[in-house]
């Protein structure tokens, strides 16, 4: 008997150990070593990220040298100076008022034109994509270049309004068009454009109360995407303001870096703030933010 159980047990672990996948051991190391790559492929993109900013930051903090402690004394004297100089105010004003006139004019133009395109002329839509996407084959340099008698010309005839950075917004407009395009046609391609346009026409609405009343609603998060997009690239834009002689955030930045580098710093880290808060808040209140609770219907009991 104890010879049969014998038998058996070696049996069975043969069988075990036919039975076994040939792979597993292999599979369980690929699996490690792809959570170890991802583990230290973030931590280079957080490093590549966070360590300038935080260089940065204790730059900008930096206070008077200790000679007892052989340290800098943190201040927020920066950060404070930034008050101090009226050509930056103005500067930064000048910035906000063309990044939403940018805003404006790209959804003004954008919208209309891509619901158009896809209601009434759907073969047109590779058309107005490339058109949208052009501005990236182009270089900033070679837009001035173009653009540049155009300038003269509205400065020369146009008195102070040719004369003033506002009138950025025109190129602005259409150095935001490539991103702005992706953000507006992902929401697009997400609903049912030309089904909802003909069930508001056929009701009476017309193409301004159909675009504004109807479409607008449904797209509201990638028009949100678009805004941001467009503003961050509005406010980071140096190129076409310094060679064009407009005094924007990031000339005046750079034009203050050699008279107090801390103080320029100080401000970059400013608007960087800025667009963090403006991430946050579009993230917060976008359609189909994490935030917005998914609701229970309790059936009724018989």
């Amino acid at each position: 008997m104890s010879g049969l159980q014998g038998q058996m047990g070696a049996l069975s672990k043969k069988n075990a150990l036919i039975d076994r996948p040939k792979g597993a051991g292999k599979g369980r190391r690929t699996a490690r070593s792809q959570t170890v790559a991802r583990y230290l492929i973030l931590i280079i993109v957080l490093g590549y990220l966070l360590v300038p900013f935080f260089a940065s930051l204790e730059f900008a903090t930096r206070g008077d040298f200790d000679k007892n402690t052989k340290t800098f004394a943190r201040s927020l004297a920066s950060f404070a100076s930034i008050f101090s100089y009226p050509n930056l105010i103005d500067s930064i004003i000048a910035s906000l008022e063309i990044a939403a006139l940018t805003v404006f004019g790209m959804l003004l133009l954008l919208v209309p034109t891509m619901v158009w395109t896809i209601v009434r002329v759907p073969r047109m839509r590779r058309v107005v994509e490339f058109l949208c996407l052009l501005p990236l084959a182009i270089p900033a340099i070679v837009l001035v270049v173009g653009i540049g008698p155009v300038y003269r010309w509205i400065g020369q005839n146009l008195g102070a309004v040719g004369g003033s950075p506002l009138t950025l917004t025109l190129i602005d407009i259409i150095l935001v068009l490539p991103y702005s395009y992706r953000a507006l046609d992902s929401s697009l391609r997400g609903i049912d454009t030309a089904t909802l346009s003909d069930a508001s026409r056929s009701l009476g609405a017309g193409w301004p109360g159909t675009i504004l009343r109807v479409i607008v609603p449904n797209i509201r998060g990638g028009i949100l995407s678009a805004s941001v997009l467009a503003i961050a690239l509005v406010l980071g834009e140096f190129t076409i303001s310094s060679l064009l002689s407009f005094n924007t955030v990031q000339v005046v930045i750079f034009l203050l870096g050699h008279r107090d580098a801390q103080v320029a710093v100080a401000v970059s880290l400013t608007a960087l703030f800025f667009a963090f808060a403006l991430l946050f808040a579009i993230a917060r209140f976008a359609p189909g933010a994490a935030s917005r609770a998914q609701r229970v219907v309790e059936e009724p009991v018989a």
